[in-house]
């Protein structure tokens, strides 16, 4: 089965993934390269942009600490990583010194270690980075893959025009392209060429349509190049003697098959050369035909690094066969799922932040319809043990666990939520949507003004509902304030619900849901034109709930 994992990747390979078992792997590490080249490498960084849930996730793990030295002692220094890997390291940070960019390198080091690991003698590795970090990231792969099985660096155009006034007054030209990284394990690695349409230059050669078949076609020399010194054979053809590309007998065959052509008496013979024999113009190492997700797109799911979906077929289509296992150890939003998905691939997915995990999983609950069974998670708690491990390890993940259990989105940050830790979402009608806010509350004990602050926040926020989301059983005050918090009335159906709810984490996982109006898939937002081309039956959505 297909697996989608929450954990550190280099964990989840260690102990999950076997040796030689993927045909592909690709990643897009986390790494902020908007910030200043500076920032990046200096030794005490703060970066104060607002990143993606992924990147904060690592955000410890790309820094200088005491445990990035310990790391770097253990892999350069104490051969944990092969001899030539940890004299990598240590040049890099000879050269870095220690900072983020070196952290970056000695975190990323193991994990491709354990790539290579799992990959089959027939697989190829896709490594997405910026040109910030991909001459240090080609170099550390270079020492682990040899630098026999590199194969490409693939520059993708990801945007083309610059709007407005932006870049005006910047000292450097505009960045617009990514590095794409691909090596093989060995020398007998799958690669599909691919192929891109003709272009329309290219088209107008074929101006000549053949009378019976209608075929558009073009005339093209049929003369030797290099003469005799080449090999090529000297007779005569309609009249002409020349050394000609081809055999006697194979020119006879193309004169009967009415493939060669004379202008008229004495001119050099040509050769009808068919469009349709062509497959397209072969797939270059320069990608401009695929541009960054826009703001409008349909697949857009508001996830910062999101790549389209059309990137990842074309590498996956390349270096794939249907049936073949494609993992992705840094899945963010999951657009390789996705792409192996729909080209009929296996796959493996890792994300260390559960709210990739989740996203993934809506994700192809909405492109996939009835695929639940079709792959397993894991890492996700299952039972009341699992979900106190989760709350140890890490609250804010615990918290939006909790919030994903009743289709809520979870917040990014814990800074600034006000005690809103999520917010699911619902039709008020077909313009509007209401909210439901979700406060968790993992280790405390819990009281009524617990509730009473969550109405409060409803009031302040002019969301329509609350649901407080507790592991431990509500006290009888808790649920005596439950009760006078009034209700809310559907507007599509006029249903009446409790205005607060309270649900504990095992109801959640006995399958309990709180009593809300039917909400909105979480990260999948469709524009308005979209939802009304779909032309959303209110009667049906008035006569269901959550």
């Amino acid at each position: 089965m297909n697996k989608l994992y929450y954990g550190d990747n280099l964990e989840v390979l260690r102990k999950h993934v076997a040796d030689e078992s993927v045909d592909l792997v690709y990643l897009d590490p986390p790494f902020n390269s908007n910030r200043n080249y500076n920032v990046i490498f200096g030794r005490h960084p703060g970066d104060g942009n607002g990143a993606a849930a992924q990147i904060q996730a690592f955000d410890d793990t790309w820094h200088w600490t005491p445990v990035t030295d310990q790391q770097y002692q253990r892999y350069a220094l104490a051969a944990e990583l092969p001899d030539q890997v940890g004299e990598a390291l240590t040049a890099f940070r000879t050269l870095l010194g220690e900072n983020d960019a070196m952290a970056y390198l000695v975190n990323m080091a193991p994990r491709l270690v354990e790539l290579r690991r799992v990959l089959k003698p027939t697989g190829s590795l896709y490594l997405h980075c910026d040109p910030t970090m991909s001459h240090y990231l080609k170099i550390l792969m270079d020492a682990i893959f040899g630098t026999r099985n590199f194969v490409n660096e693939i520059v993708w155009q990801r945007a083309h025009t610059v709007k407005g006034n932006a870049g005006q007054g910047a000292k450097h030209f505009g960045r617009t392209t990514d590095s794409i990284l691909l090596y093989s394990k060995t020398g007998t690695y799958t690669f599909n060429q691919l192929y891109q349409p003709y272009s329309a230059a290219y088209l107008k050669r074929f101006h000549h349509i053949e009378a019976v078949t209608q075929r558009p076609y073009r005339l093209v020399s049929m003369i030797g190049p290099g003469g005799a010194a080449k090999g090529n054979p000297f007779y005569e053809v309609m009249g002409v003697s020349r050394y000609w590309r081809f055999s006697q007998a194979r020119m006879d065959e193309l004169i009967d098959a009415g493939q060669v052509v004379q202008a008229k008496p004495g001119a050099v013979p040509e050769r009808k050369q068919y469009l349709d024999e062509g497959k397209g113009t072969s797939s270059q190492s320069l990608w401009t035909d695929i541009v960054e997700i826009n703001p409008m797109a349909a697949e857009r799911l508001g996830y910062p690094t999101q790549k389209p979906v059309a990137l990842l077929e074309r590498i996956i289509s390349a270096s794939s066969e249907p049936g073949g296992v494609v993992l992705d150890p840094f899945c963010g939003c999951g657009t390789a799922i996705d792409a192996a998905q729909r080209l009929g691939r296996r796959w493996i997915s890792i994300d260390i932040t559960f709210i990739a995990v989740d996203l993934i999983e809506k994700r192809l609950q909405d492109r996939f319809p009835g695929i639940e069974g079709s792959y397993e998670t894991f890492g996700i708690p299952r039972d009341m043990g699992g979900a106190q491990a989760l709350f140890h390890h890490s609250p804010f993940d615990f918290e939006r666990w909790a919030v994903t259990r009743i289709n809520a989105r979870p917040n990014e940050k814990q800074v600034g939520d006000k005690g809103v830790d999520g917010v699911a979402r619902f039709y008020l009608d077909k313009k509007t949507n209401g909210r439901v806010l979700v406060s968790v509350k993992g280790g405390q004990t819990i009281g009524p003004q617990f509730v009473r602050d969550l109405i409060g926040t409803v009031e302040t926020q002019k969301a329509q509902m609350g649901v407080l989301i507790t592991m431990t059983e509500p006290t009888r005050g808790v649920l005596d304030a439950v009760d006078h918090g009034g209700t809310y009335t559907w507007p599509i159906n006029n249903q009446t619900y409790p205005r607060v709810q309270v649900i504990t984490i095992r109801e959640l996982l006995r399958g309990d849901r709180p009593d809300l109006p039917q909400s909105l898939m979480p990260y999948i937002q469709a524009s308005r034109a979209a939802a009304e081309s779909a032309q959303l039956d209110f009667g049906d959505l008035a006569a269901g709930s959550m």
